[in-house]
């Protein structure tokens, strides 16, 4: 097994996308487009507010979501097969899911204030590793084990909150309650199933949703507000929403010898007959995805079409990255022709990329990192999603006509499989005639917020907010979290993720601070009301830092070199290649943040450049909630393998559990 592998897409063409699920017609792309069209995923919300949605079970105060984990038989619809394959997957069922889209789950939109609850029913088959004792906790196991994480969430990780540590079994129902604290920021997050050992495989499946909570605190005096009180209607601009939810569904057929049946060029095949399954990790790995040939969905659809966009309107793009290991990098770019193929196959999506897709990437216009809402707004041309992320951005389309939207190419060193990445299509944006867009698009949404602070924000705060705007398009009154001053610090953490050569011979061992994970094993005693700095790095190759409960802010992030390379507008060079994705985050609030190597010390073929870790520095208080919870790499068969560590807080003079 090597870290580096073929590069990703699959090969006629230099794409690989993600594959999900679709009821369509194989008789050409623009009858399958007419069922491709996306829409948000349906919303779970409190009665007060949608009363009439027809997937609503809800009370009030909150929102409930019942889910069955089941075996599903399914079609997903593959462009490079040009029909639909046969699928036998495990997913959440029942009452609120669309079954046109069998594999995402629903979202749920709650309040500060309000509860989440998550019936969660195991229907799967009897799995008898789920209770094994002994052998390797870290080799994947409990397929058929399942429990729920409430991504970002800042609420309690213990009994039926929060809880990871769960094993809901076979035959099993549970009930998740999730009580939003009514100083909760208003964002986006989401929820997926996060069992140790099955986690990357359930996911991959698609068993993971978004959860939207939604703020109507004005800022005042006293407290900043939540952004979506800005970002209300006004007289020349709806703020249309929309939520984008991104999976890879890994899917393969196998032989009598239960390989994973390939074409020549390596990427999975399908026979008419066969069903798909995800059902082990040799699924998982290094340079897998990219060479499975698999399509990345939106909102359960592939390479589908946003409709009902106007130009000039200022559109809240909510995207979240809910993939296994994939590096996204969006992008916005004009359809030069203005029209839709007729088909859709490789050879069509090269031709579009190369030749019609090619315009200057549109700006995107970043308003919040992973649910948070930034310090001030950061327009790039590309915003690079690693797994777990979450970017809210407004868009702006200047013109009328279709826009491609694609996952750009990345280079080698800024995305997990180490690949170099070459463009995919991931969609298309029609967009009808409305405004005209002249000149900088800041100056542009600049004028649009300014004129939603006057109409939407009320006396004098309105005035601080223009200023704020006025000034580089600050957002300071709604920024959720205060600032960690250097005085409120109380100590320190140091984290270093890595993967070594087994020293028996099995493979590789993925570790954090020299350790595998252990349960029951904690890893780090901290104490309710502290405030720590915690130093990252990674020894072999790049990782998604990701901890439960508690967000972080960043401090900084230096290169090999001992260079900031987080201030905005610093550039992130390493030789030809230009990484942009820590530009601009420092100061900002996150939950998941990628921390880089150039390469590391792991012995593989081909070998690994010498390595170059960078240093992340970032800053948390530990506040409200104890108990015992677990950070881990968001590369999700990372997790699985052992790449974790538990974590509990406890109050002062005590341990988490009072004693």
């Amino acid at each position: 097994m090597a870290l580096m592998d073929s590069p990703r897409r699959t090969p006629a063409l230099g794409i690989s996308l993600g594959i999900f699920a679709l009821t369509l017609s194989p008789n050409g792309w623009a009858e399958e487009l007419a069922l491709a069209t996306v829409s948000d995923p349906p919303k779970l919300e409190s009665r007060d507010r949608q009363a009439s949605s027809p997937n609503l079970l809800s009370q009030p105060g909150g929102a409930h979501l019942q889910l069955r984990v089941q075996q599903t038989p399914g079609e997903l619809y593959n462009p490079a097969s040009g029909r639909r394959e046969q699928v036998n997957l495990r997913s959440y069922q029942g009452p609120q899911v669309d079954p046109s889209t069998p594999f995402i789950s629903p979202t749920i939109e709650v309040q500060p204030g309000e509860t989440a609850r998550i019936s969660l029913s195991n229907e799967l088959a009897a799995d008898a590793t789920c209770n094994r004792e002994g052998g390797d906790i870290n080799q994947p196991h409990c397929f058929n084990g399942t429990n729920l994480h409430a991504h970002g969430l800042w609420v309690s990780p213990a009994g039926n909150s929060d809880n990871v540590l769960l094993s809901i079994n076979p035959g099993v129902q549970f009930e998740y309650e999730y009580n939003i604290p009514s100083d909760h920021p208003a964002g986006t997050f989401w929820y997926h199933t996060h069992l140790h050992g099955s986690t990357a495989l359930q996911v991959s499946s698609g068993m993971a949703g978004a959860l939207i909570v939604r703020g109507n605190r004005l800022p005042d005096g006293n407290s900043n507000g939540d952004l979506d009180t800005l970002l209300k209607p006004t007289a020349t601009q709806p703020f249309r929403e929309r939520l984008v939810v991104l999976q890879q569904i890994q899917y393969a057929c196998r032989d009598q010898d239960n390989s994973i049946k390939r074409n020549p060029d390596k990427t999975y095949r399908c026979d008419p007959g066969d069903v798909g399954t995800i059902d082990d990790y040799d699924l998982f790995g290094p340079g897998e995805w990219a060479t499975s040939g698999r399509y990345t969905s939106i909102n359960g659809r592939v390479l589908p079409l946003f409709t009902e966009a106007t130009s000039g309107q200022v559109e809240r793009w909510r995207v979240i990255h809910g993939g296994v290991r994939d590096t996204i990098s969006l992008q916005f770019r004009k359809l030069q022709s203005n029209e839709l193929p007729a088909t859709l196959d490789l050879a069509t999506q090269r031709s579009l990329l190369q030749q019609q897709c090619a315009g200057k990437p549109l700006p995107q216009h970043r308003v919040a990192a992973d649910g948070l809402t930034l310090a001030e707004v950061q327009t790039s041309e590309q915003t690079v999603y690693q797994p777990g992320y979450r970017w809210d951005t407004l868009m702006v389309f200047p013109e009328p006509g279709i826009y491609c939207v694609i996952d750009a190419a990345t280079p080698a060193a800024a995305s997990v499989d180490r690949n170099g990445l070459s463009p995919a299509l991931l969609g298309f944006v029609q967009v009808a005639q409305g405004g005209s867009v002249q000149g900088d698009s800041r100056r542009y949404l600049t004028n649009a917020l300014l004129e939603a602070a006057k109409a939407n924000i009320p006396g004098q705060v309105a005035a601080s907010v223009a200023k704020d705007l006025e000034n580089g398009l600050k957002l300071t009154r709604f920024v959720p979290h205060p600032t960690i001053q250097d005085d409120e610090l109380t100590g320190s953490q140091t984290l270093t993720f890595n993967i070594v050569n087994d020293p028996d011979g099995n493979g590789f061992r993925f570790e954090v601070n020299d350790q595998s994970f252990q349960p029951g094993r904690i890893d780090r005693s901290l104490t309710l009301g502290d405030v720590e700095e915690w130093t990252l790095n990674s020894r072999t190759v790049g990782h998604p830092f990701h901890i439960h409960v508690n967000p972080f802010q960043i401090v900084k992030i230096l290169d090999p070199d001992g260079k900031d390379v987080s201030a905005p507008g610093a550039v992130d060079r390493q030789g030809e290649d230009i990484d942009t994705q820590y530009a601009g985050l420092k100061g900002v609030w996150k939950d998941t943040l990628w921390v880089k190597n150039l390469g590391g010390e792991l012995k593989v073929d081909p070998p690994l450049p010498p390595s170059r870790p960078y240093t992340l520095v970032v800053r948390t208080r530990y506040q409200r909630y104890i108990g015992d919870f677990v950070l881990h790499c968001h590369i999700l068969d990372h997790e699985d393998q052992g790449m974790m560590q538990l974590v509990r807080i406890g109050l002062p003079g005590g341990d988490a559990h009072g004693h």
